[in-house]
Order: C-alpha cells, then sequence, then structure tokens
C-alpha cells in the first residue's frame, strides 16, 4: 500500500480555511488469493484535530478485483479547513475462499508545500 498526497491550489481559499489536496493510493494483492475491495474507511485528522470518518463502498465508484500480484491504483481527494492533516485507514477486503479482512492504510501527511526564503 502507497499514498502520496499533492495540494491543489487552485481550488483552495485560504482565507476562507478551505485546503483542497488530491491524494493517490496504490494497493498491491501480495498473497495468494484474488479479492475484491468492498468497501473503504477513512479517519481524515486537521491541525485543529477534528476528525472526520468516511465510510463507503469501494473506491472512486469501483471495487475492484485484485488476483495475486496485481494493483490498483486511484486517485481521490479530501478538503481541509487547516493547511496540515493525515489520513489513514483500511479496505475492507473479500477473498475468494470467502475470508473478509482489513487491509490498513498507513498515516500519510496532507499538507501544502513549504517554501523557504
Amino acid at each position: 500500500m502507497a499514498a502520496q498526497a499533492f495540494y491543489l491550489e487552485e481550488q483552495s481559499n485560504p482565507e476562507q480555511d478551505r485546503y483542497v489536496f488530491a491524494y493517490t493510493i496504490v494497493i498491491q494483492n501480495h498473497g495468494n488469493v484474488a479479492a475484491r475491495l468492498l468497501n473503504r474507511h477513512w479517519i481524515i485528522t486537521d491541525a485543529n484535530g477534528k476528525i472526520e470518518e468516511v465510510r463507503g463502498e469501494g473506491v472512486v465508484g469501483e471495487q475492484p478485483y485484485l488476483r495475486p500480484g496485481e494493483g490498483f491504483q486511484y486517485t481521490s481527494g479530501a478538503i481541509l479547513e487547516t493547511s496540515v492533516g493525515s489520513m489513514r485507514g483500511s479496505y475492507q477486503m473479500l477473498a475468494d475462499d470467502g475470508m473478509t479482512f482489513d487491509a490498513s492504510i498507513p498515516p500519510f501527511v496532507l499538507s501544502i508545500p513549504r517554501t523557504l526564503h
């Protein structure tokens, strides 16, 4: 699992406490059994400690099916009230052998780029 976040300056409005971020997630099936991503659960925290939980079916309107060794990449977004925050979460997976399991997404940072003068 890999995550990379990007600040979307053109969609943000710091004067109104609106900071828009895109993030790209790469998931990979390292197991021996194919599995489908059923649901997502995100925990998004801003610099003020405000926590937003997001639950839903699939990702970006899809429920990708990953055979062993296959991967899936998608890009989505989040809006914060602060210039820094973090996301973490999990995907609920259903393997072809009938087992369900959670694939964890380690925390990653959402942050505007820093400028040195």
